[in-house]
Formats: structure tokens, sequence, C-alpha cells
């Protein structure tokens, strides 16, 4: 992934001091819906990053008496600088080796409190923003999660307000189609996390298949890096067989550690210490139909810190 040695300011501390620079200021404080903005339209924390930078460069050449709402410019310059972000990524995803799915996020526990944060950054929310072209991503991320206004979100993505609604509409319908079906509690994701966390730990399988709808996929990411399943595996008896092989493999080796993970329950396991995996679940109806698995080692280089995202 593209990487910069130029530093934005931020929380963490910067190169410029925020408080005798309002451009620096403006920036910190808005620097976490950034982020969230940047990683949900890309869903890589490291192109997220990315585009902070270039934003930072932006918006520090700005002459901010022009600007009214420096909210909404931030936003703009974040969104142009994804969406051809976001153009050059799917190109390269077209070879990635296997299924890809996001870059997990660990998330603090005050995260699952926002509803609608949670779920749009949750993985099976990313996951059906992938099926959105472009445009369609940025438009339903910025008024659905955002709440920006049409006006706003056409100056963004450079196109009319007619065109946006239009855009919004559909892009509303197509997720609609595809989202997990009903709010999920974070008990019933615990519920189900725990007994795959049984299984690893014990070999009892049959409580996790006890948890799987008979349509359950799952995915694993591995980025040719790290063995995982190729393509998608359907099915419950599938899902099952695949898992009951592996748990000989793994052993007592193994240590499963419940998190949150993207704003839900998800689990870090780690063999001989070493972080191997991220789990996480989607869930209708009270049963398991996607598990996820992210064993891509250069996507798990922010599970073990918290990342701050915000609406």
């Amino acid at each position: 992934m593209a990487g910069t040695s130029q530093t934005t300011p931020d929380d963490r501390g910067g190169s410029t001091d925020a408080r005798s620079d309002p451009a620096t200021e403006a920036f910190v404080a808005h620097r976490n819906l950034l982020f969230t903005v940047a990683y949900e339209m890309l869903g890589s924390a490291a192109d997220a990053e990315d585009i902070l930078q270039e934003t930072w460069l932006r918006w520090a050449g700005v002459d901010l008496g022009t600007v009214r709402n420096q909210r909404a410019y931030l936003v703009r310059i974040t969104t142009r600088q994804a969406l051809v972000r976001l153009r050059t990524v799917g190109r390269r995803r077209e070879s990635y080796v296997g299924p890809w799915l996001p870059e997990p996020l660990l998330t603090a526990p005050d995260v699952a409190e926002d509803v609608e944060l949670a779920d749009s950054v949750s993985m099976a929310m990313m996951l059906v923003l992938e099926t959105l072209a472009p445009t369609e991503r940025a438009v339903f991320v910025l008024r659905e999660v955002f709440a920006l206004e049409y006006g706003e979100i056409a100056a963004a993505v450079d196109k009319s307000t007619d065109a946006v609604r239009q855009i919004a509409h559909r892009a509303r319908t197509h997720v609609a189609a595809r989202r997990p079906r009903g709010v999920v509690s974070p008990a019933e994701s615990r519920d189900a996390l725990d007994a795959f966390k049984r299984a690893l730990e014990t070999g009892d399988l049959q409580s996790l298949l006890d948890q799987l709808a008979p349509d359950v996929v799952l995915l694993g990411d591995g980025g040719g890096v790290k063995q995982a399943v190729l393509r998608p595996i359907v099915g419950a008896d599938k899902v099952g067989r695949l898992l009951a092989a592996g748990l000989p493999r793994i052993g007592g080796e193994v240590s499963v550690e419940p998190v949150q993970m993207n704003g839900s329950p998800a689990l870090i396991v780690r063999l001989d210490g070493e972080i191997d995996d991220v789990v996480a679940v989607r869930m209708d109806d009270g049963k398991i139909t996607g598990l996820y698995i992210v064993r891509n080692p250069e996507k798990l280089s922010r599970v073990e810190r918290e990342t701050a995202v915000s609406r």
C-alpha cells in the first residue's frame, strides 16, 4: 500500500501547533470524521491515512476566509481524493489473491452505542458498500452516514444536486437489498462468537454449527501471504467441514480474545502468541449468515491499538 513520510496534525501531536494555527485547529477537530469518511470509502485504514495526508496538504493552502463551512469543505477534499484512490484500488483488487475483506479496526466500546455509525463500519456493511460504484458509494456514505446536504455532496462528487438525489435513491435501494436483515444486538453477535471461540479452544464444533444459517458464507482473506480459502465457501455443511478440518491443525496453541472490531463484537486469534487472524460475523434472524476471517498480515496492524472513528 502507498505510504508517505509526511505527517498530518492530529490529536497525537504533529508538526504544527494547533493552538496558533486556525487551519491546523480545524483539521484536528475534524480528523476522526475525515478518517472515517475515507475508511468507509476505501475499506483500508492505510489508504485512509494516505487520503488524510493529501487532504491536509490541500487544506493547508486554502484561504480560510473564503470557507463558509469548514466541515463540509474538508469532507469535500477528502471525498474527492478518496474517489481517485478508490478507482485505483479497484483495479488493484481485481488481481488480489482470494476474497478481499476490509481492514479490521479495533474500535472503542462507545462506537457500538452509535448504532448507525457501528452499522456503517461493520464488516458486513463494508462488504455491501464494495458492491456500489465509486460515486454511488461516496453519495451513500456522505448522505446516509454523515447526513450531508445534497448540495454539499454535489460539490464533493462534481455532480448536479438533482443527479445526486437520483444516485442516492439508487444506492439506498441497492444497499437495502443486501444489508443485514433487522437490527442485531451485540449480545447475539457475542453468543455466535462465543460458539466460535469454544470450537477453536475445545474442538466443540457442534455449538458453532448450531449458530450457522443453512446458506452461511465463509470468506477468508490471506492476501496471498497466509493460507486462506481462495473462494467463498457456501452452506452450513461445507463451512462445518472446512472448520472441522482446520481445528485439529490449530491444536492447543491457540488463544482467542473477544474484542470490539469495527463497532461490533469480534475475535482476535493468536497462535503461539502471535496474531493469526481476526474473525467477524454477519447475523440475520439470529443465525450467522457471514463468517469473515482476515489473515492477511498487512491488514492486522491496527487490531491491537484503538482507532477513533466518528460522525
